[in-house]
């Protein structure tokens, strides 16, 4: 018997002439927090939907712990669904809520009441049990949606953008609270986002999804470090996207030539042949900067740039650089060793790239433009 908890083959689905979802196949193994992170419009609440039974396949398959879900009805499914507006009832206090599945269900009220201040215990809401639900905050109430979700047991939980009506700091706090909840209970997440922060903090596995398609499925840290198309590199983190040709092919490496004559070496990615048309990605964090050029690694490739910007951030501070004969603008992540607390906009600087944390791939244009949309 398969370990994934969620499976979909081949799930199609159309809106007239639009497809929504296109062919769709991927697992969720149990007990994984697995996102579906995407652009408005790119499908995943539709697929999101269609797990959850609202929505019916065109083609293909949807099995939920080993079963499939053809023909069955979204209240007769092992899941639960928490949406962006949590949907929690006024009226009822919080014990009340958290109960209300147990209540559907037929479970007795000694029994419900038991479940629910146990649910309620578990994440950290016992004191709260009798309070209204206006007299909580907006992390609180996101436990209480969660706690009546979990409550049942279901073996998937389906989170739709649930911290997208939070202010940022609450949402940074509750990034932190849903990634413990869900180790302690280990129950199956599978979370609908457009925020790439939130898919990499929260994930173990995470699906960008563009025009109703998976570009890549992989850890956090494989989409960040190795995208696999234009898009993926443009859509997850920061990066200096630079266009141009390739003129110089060299085992994995590819020497990029802009149409304004300014060369960098890059990793290449997949087939690119010498007179193509490429794109290449490098990320703020991987940019070298110095004053003076025994300042940059040994191997390096030196520009030189004069500072436009800088924009302070704390830890995350970035630094605009336009190429001094270009002025082509570069994004470079202030290194936080203090030798650059002065800098100052107008200054002349050295800045370097490594081409094996730069990544190129051959153009697609489109993909690329609508990542930054």
């Amino acid at each position: 018997m398969s370990a994934a908890d969620l499976v979909a083959d081949g799930v199609v689905k159309r809106f007239a002439e639009h497809t929504a979802v296109d062919s769709l196949s991927f697992s969720v193994e149990h007990g994984g927090f697995f996102s579906i992170l995407g652009p408005s419009g790119c499908g995943k609440t539709t697929l999101l939907r269609m797990i959850a039974g609202f929505v019916t396949p065109d083609a293909g398959d949807i099995a939920i712990g080993g079963r499939s879900m053809r023909g069955v009805a979204p209240n007769r499914r092992p899941v639960n669904m928490v949406f962006q507006q949590l949907a929690l009832f006024p009226m009822m206090n919080v014990g009340e809520n958290v109960a209300y599945g147990l209540a559907r269900r037929g479970i007795a009220r000694a029994e419900r009441t038991r479940r629910s201040l146990a649910m309620l215990e578990r994440v950290g809401l016992a004191h709260a049990a009798h309070k209204r639900v206006d007299e909580l905050s907006g992390g609180q109430r996101q436990r209480v949606a969660i706690a009546r979700s979990l409550v049942l047991e279901p073996t998937l939980l389906l989170l739709d953008e649930p911290l997208g009506a939070l202010d940022l700091k609450l949402r940074e706090h509750m990034k932190i609270e849903l990634k413990q909840l869900q180790a302690a209970f280990g129950t199956t997440f599978v979370y609908i986002t457009h925020d790439q922060s939130e898919a990499l903090v929260l994930s173990d596995r995470v699906a960008v999804m563009n025009g109703g398609r998976f570009e890549q499925v992989g850890t956090p840290q494989e989409l960040y470090y190795r995208p696999r198309t234009p898009f993926v590199a443009a859509f997850v983190g920061a990066n200096n996207r630079i266009p141009g040709r390739a003129t110089i092919r060299d085992g994995e490496r590819v020497e990029v030539t802009t149409d304004d004559g300014w060369s960098i070496r890059a990793h290449a990615e997949g087939a690119i042949a010498v007179g193509d048309r490429v794109e290449a990605f490098v990320r703020p964090e991987v940019a070298a900067l110095a004053r003076d050029a025994g300042d940059l690694p040994p191997d390096a490739v030196a520009h030189r740039g004069r500072v436009t910007s800088v924009l302070f951030d704390g830890a995350n501070s970035t630094v605009l650089v336009a190429e001094e004969r270009t002025a082509r603008e570069i994004r470079i992540a202030l290194p936080q060793t203090g030798r650059f607390a002065d800098l100052k906009p107008g200054e002349s600087v050295l800045f370097s790239f490594d081409p094996a944390r730069a990544a190129c791939f051959q153009a697609r244009a489109s993909e690329a433009a609508a990542a930054h949309g």
